[in-house]
């Protein structure tokens, strides 16, 4: 017999959330199914019994995963079923990922594998917001050691209101839309979009989301008790030698601190460490460091850590030799290579970004099919990271979870900087050459200036900063750093990225490691971010002042139009024949789909002669003759009394004989006029009955001087009416006399 067990939070706005477990996958070691609304995730976790041997790590592994069955869908491909995770999955566990990592125990190194799956959507609210109280909620009703329970919200600024878990309706209108993790009393993960928010607006968003959190926290701890999983269980992942642990620290410290406090780059330094720990090995035969490496490297990992801390927060010491507030030497190139469409290279101390920005057209936007969201991006950004950046003998592999998560985070921080409706697709790819801490937001820099160079009118230059935490006794003694080193992120208690234009953020990301992390902290940390964000923007608008004015020459040109939704099927043709004639003639793309009632025609070319050619034909089709204008036209038959012209695709008129020039020709063969010449015209007049047209050339020369009109012939209409003249009866009788 089942015998479920649930809990059901209220969110308070009428929705709430249902956690229970006992009902399905209870072989696994905690499995919980988390129900809102029409959306349903199944979370499991399972953990190997003991740890891999010499496994110093914690081996943590969360893979998030869409149905498409969950929203009556097949997939795409030829074997319609689940491929390899998209970007969006692996996102979604990367926020999974970076909340529950912290809070395993150090000395737990037995392998866990999270495992969430959506089985259910409607695509109203959104899953996301939901796989982290589904991923802890499994850990709370097993036995498996985590010092949790933590959960993640969905915060958002609808209209000057937050709200949490929005639909994926509200979250279209938010000015602020962050991700939250924490446990009950501390904040643990961030990390969002915002519509340049100031930093007072983006705090209470956290607090906000905390305060629900609080709630979803306490019902995982109702749930582990209600099944009797409040006690975990035992393990014994390290060996352990105090004697060994303070010969390390007694041997090595000074030497450490000394390094740590030298100011070298990060290779000498690097060196120095393993020098000083192979210094220390030397003192072991081989069998004693068979039996003791692993315990060794781990004790002078802490000394390296401990020493590291000790030079910030006694001397006030980084490193490298900086202050705690100050940022590494900038310099920057722009338009450094001949080809692409934008380039820059953006080098903050020893990491570099190297970006590129390529501008397409419709056929280059990327298409999006994924389980929620079937659409189109015309805004991409990639990033690389080859092993070369830090100096590894590796091979490149293909594109990893860190890369999408970095790209992610620039991608999020520069995209509403790009003009609404902008008619280019925006390819930016970031390439780190040298990696020495916040790649990511040298990504950020670089895409701006590579922006800026390739004539993307953004609306303002974004600049990004990472900052770092050393702090002790739960956070009354701790430092802010501005522009962290990869060491210091490492060996740090935070990292927290944040981008932004002058006016306010636009993106964050902040993964802390440390229980005890107060809202004082976050507030000194935000504002010591908007001081270095604004010397480096400084430095980014001393490079490149203002966008250029326009595209290079190697560029695509596009062109947009709207045109009345009756004129699309005139510009498509019978079997497309029109818009395949315009792109023969002029040798232009053109495209055109119906929106909103309405055609949009989008016109692209390698040069603008060709692009100027099209965009012509199109808008002749579309056009409305107007009395007085003057058009380029074309003779496309002679007759003898005049030339017809095409004056716009599809429309001709008469240029009567008369109207050629000022003088008289007594046959059309004088005018020199062929079929295939180019004349320009005046539109006269459209009869109003017939719709027939009038041209003119003549009127478009200057009138001889004492020129008079010659007499014309009575028309018709002025001769004698049939009536006045003489009744045929009459004529006849004549003829008979």
């Amino acid at each position: 017999m089942i015998t479920p067990v649930s809990k059901t939070i209220d969110l308070g706005d009428g929705r709430t959330i249902k956690v229970e477990t006992g009902k399905l996958a209870k072989q696994a070691d905690g499995a919980v199914t988390v129900t809102m609304g029409n959306t349903v995730l199944l979370a499991t976790v399972c953990a190997a019994a003991d740890a891999a041997p010499d496994c110093d790590f914690m081996p943590l592994q969360v893979d998030y995963k869409e149905k498409y069955s969950a929203v009556g869908r097949f997939p795409g491909g030829f074997t319609r079923r689940e491929g390899k995770a998209s970007d969006y999955e692996i996102l979604t566990s990367r926020l999974v990922d970076r909340a529950l990592r912290p809070l395993f125990p150090a000395d737990y190194h037995a392998e866990v594998f999270v495992n969430i799956t959506l089985f259910s959507a409607d695509g109203v609210d959104m899953p996301d917001a939901l796989a982290g109280l589904a991923a802890s909620s499994a850990l709370a009703v097993s036995d498996i050691p985590f010092e949790g329970p933590i959960s993640e919200v969905r915060v958002a600024r609808v209209n000057g209101e937050f709200l949490i878990n929005p639909t994926y309706e509200q979250v279209a209108n938010a000015d602020i839309d962050m991700m939250v993790a924490a446990t009950i009393d501390n904040i643990m993960m961030v990390e969002g979009e915002m519509d340049e928010v100031q930093e007072a607006d983006m705090l209470e968003a956290i607090k906000v989301a905390h305060e629900a959190i609080k709630k979803q926290c306490q019902a995982q701890l109702e749930l582990s008790e209600a099944v009797g999983k409040l006690v975990k269980r035992t393990y014994c992942h390290e060996e352990n030698d105090d004697a060994l642990r303070q010969d390390v620290h007694d041997k090595c410290y000074a030497k450490a601190y000394a390094i740590a406090t030298s100011g070298t780059n990060k290779h000498e330094r690097a060196a120095s460490f393993e020098a000083l720990i192979e210094e220390y090995k030397a003192q072991f035969t081989e069998e004693e460091l068979a039996a003791k490496k692993s315990m060794i490297a781990r004790y002078y990992h802490d000394v390296e850590k401990e020493a590291m801390r000790r030079a910030i927060l006694d001397e006030g010491k980084r490193l490298d030799g900086r202050k705690t507030t100050e940022i590494r030497p900038i310099w920057i190139e722009t338009d450094c290579l001949p080809m692409p469409h934008g380039s820059a290279i953006f080098t903050r101390g020893e990491t570099q970004s190297l970006t590129t920005v390529t501008l397409g057209t419709k056929a280059d936007e990327k298409l999006v099919d994924d389980v929620l969201c079937r659409c189109k991006e015309r805004f991409l950004l990639h990033y690389n990271f080859p092993p070369f950046s830090t100096g590894e003998a590796r091979p490149q592999r293909a594109t990893g979870r860190r890369e999408i998560g970095h790209g992610n985070l620039a991608f999020r921080a520069l995209k509403r900087m790009i003009p609404t409706d902008y008619p280019y697709v925006v390819r930016v790819i970031s390439d780190i050459l040298e990696s020495n801490g916040s790649s990511s937001m040298a990504t950020v820099c670089a895409g701006t200036l590579a922006l800026m160079d390739a004539g993307v009118q953004i609306k303002k230059p974004v600049s990004g900063i990472a900052m770092g935490l050393i702090s002790e006794n739960k956070g009354t003694n701790y430092a802010v750093l501005s522009d962290i080193l990869g060491d210091e992120d490492h060996l740090g208690d935070m990292d927290f990225k944040v981008t932004g234009t002058r006016d306010g953020i636009t993106a964050t990301q902040m993964d802390i490691k440390v229980d005890g992390l107060s809202y004082e902290i976050l507030e000194r940390a935000l504002a010591q971010a908007r001081e270095g964000r604004m010397h480096i923007l400084g430095k980014i608008e001393e490079a490149m002042p203002a966008v250029r004015p326009d595209l290079k020459p190697q560029a695509p040109r596009i062109e947009k139009l709207r045109v009345p939704k009756e004129f699309i099927g005139a510009i498509i043709g019978p079997g497309g024949k029109i818009i395949q004639g315009i792109q023969e003639k002029s040798g232009a793309v053109v495209s055109i789909e119906e929106i909103d009632g309405e055609g949009h025609v989008e016109i692209s070319s390698a040069n603008k002669e060709s692009l100027d050619a099209a965009l012509a034909m199109v808008r002749g089709i579309v056009a409305m003759p107007e009395v007085g204008e003057v058009y380029d036209g074309k003779v496309t038959s002679v007759m003898p009394y005049g030339c017809f012209v095409e004056f716009l695709p599809g429309k001709e008129g008469l240029l009567h004989i008369s109207e050629i020039e000022w003088r008289r020709f007594e046959k059309i063969e004088d005018t020199n006029l062929h079929e295939g010449d180019n004349i320009r015209i005046q539109l006269l007049e459209i009869d109003s009955k017939t719709g027939k047209f009038k041209l003119s050339h003549r009127v478009l020369l200057p009138k001889p001087e004492g020129y008079v009109e010659p007499e014309r012939r009575p028309r018709r209409e002025d001769r004698p009416r049939r009536e006045d003249r003489r009744p045929r009866e009459d004529r006849n009788e004549n003829h008979h006399d």
